[in-house]
């Protein structure tokens, strides 16, 4: 007889995974990761900010940059809550339906990241290739229009790979190798048969994550083109170093992913806590990296930040002084 009872895909808990191994100092290994957390909530909260704030980068490369920061955003928030929860409380239980709303946000927030960076990639060869037309290609409304196709084609396109997930039926092991809810995981789990599930994910993500993967190297082969072609040294330094913080961006993207693919490609055998950490990282180094590599490598954003970061210093300090002359008076 079976030790599991076939259970719907409505009832079921599954059972999330600190550190394998390390459960004992998931304590102390919440604090790198809530150093991470904050890091990359108060990083991406700040940019954005900037970017409202100051009418000198209203402009579309930082608009692009503020949906990427908004991305980040919302794929820290999405894994924040279960990750900490494990590590601070040992809160390892989670329903059917909140890990399929973690599992889409998680894969939405990082298909739109891609689309986003595929959407950098354009613009900067438009403005290396034409910058006479540069505003006028990439006006509002039309960066408004590619902000709404970035967040419909995600939508549309992983919907039904996460809605068909609640057909299957589970009667093994309810209990997930990483932190928060890992599409492949889930479906290993079932008892169900996954062959439409893994051909409706295989198409969802050849069409997004396959397909930006493309495009954003031609990008780059269409920019590197218009690079050879500029005579004028100082004009192709220019260009060069309007480039640098976005391939940083698209590196900090990779890397992570491809260190993962080949964990669970080649170190099948090696310790579970290996796979399950970077899985973690996988998720918040891209958040964490990108606004430090815009604050460093972009002379408006770090201006930017600057000046937000002494007028509020300026501001809490004379808060500070009123409430002491204040005390001194009384």
């Amino acid at each position: 007889m079976s030790n599991f009872q076939n259970i719907t895909s409505s009832s079921v808990i599954f059972l999330l995974t600190g550190v394998p191994g390390l459960e004992a100092f998931h304590t102390w290994i919440s604090t790198p990761f809530c150093f991470l957390y904050v890091t990359a909530l108060s990083g991406n909260s700040l940019i954005l900010f900037a970017i409202v704030t100051q009418p000198s980068l209203h402009e579309p490369m930082y608009y692009f940059l503020s949906m990427l920061s908004t991305t980040d955003l919302g794929l820290s928030v999405y894994t924040l809550v279960t990750m900490l929860g494990i590590f601070w409380f040992n809160a390892r239980e989670i329903s059917f339906t909140a890990c399929l709303s973690q599992m889409f946000f998680v894969k939405l927030f990082t298909v739109m990241e891609l689309s986003v960076l595929l959407a950098m990639a354009f613009d900067r060869f438009v403005a290396i290739s034409n910058p006479i037309r540069y505003a006028t290609i990439l006006t509002d409304s039309r960066i408004i229009q590619i902000g709404v196709t970035i967040v419909l084609r995600g939508t549309l396109t992983l919907t039904p790979m996460v809605a068909i997930l609640m057909r299957l039926s589970f009667c093994h092991s309810h209990v997930l190798h990483y932190s928060y809810c890992f599409h492949p995981h889930v479906m290993k789990l079932s008892c169900t048969d996954t062959r439409i599930n893994n051909a409706t994910g295989l198409t969802a993500m050849t069409s997004t994550v396959g397909v930006d993967s493309i495009l954003i190297p031609l990008s780059y082969v269409l920019i590197i083109k218009t690079f050879l072609s500029i005579t004028s040294p100082e004009e192709r330094k220019k260009a060069f170093s309007t480039c640098i913080s976005h391939t940083g961006a698209i590196a900090i993207f990779y890397i992570p992913l491809i260190s993962l693919s080949f964990v669970h490609r080649f170190g099948k055998q090696g310790p579970a806590y290996v796979h399950t950490m970077i899985a973690n990282t996988y998720l918040l180094i891209p958040p964490v990296m990108n606004p430090i590599i815009y604050s460093v490598k972009t002379k408006q954003i770090r201006r930017a930040v600057i000046k937000i970061l002494h007028s509020k210093g300026t501001q809490n300090h004379r808060i500070l002084e009123t409430v002491c002359v204040r005390s001194y008076y009384q």
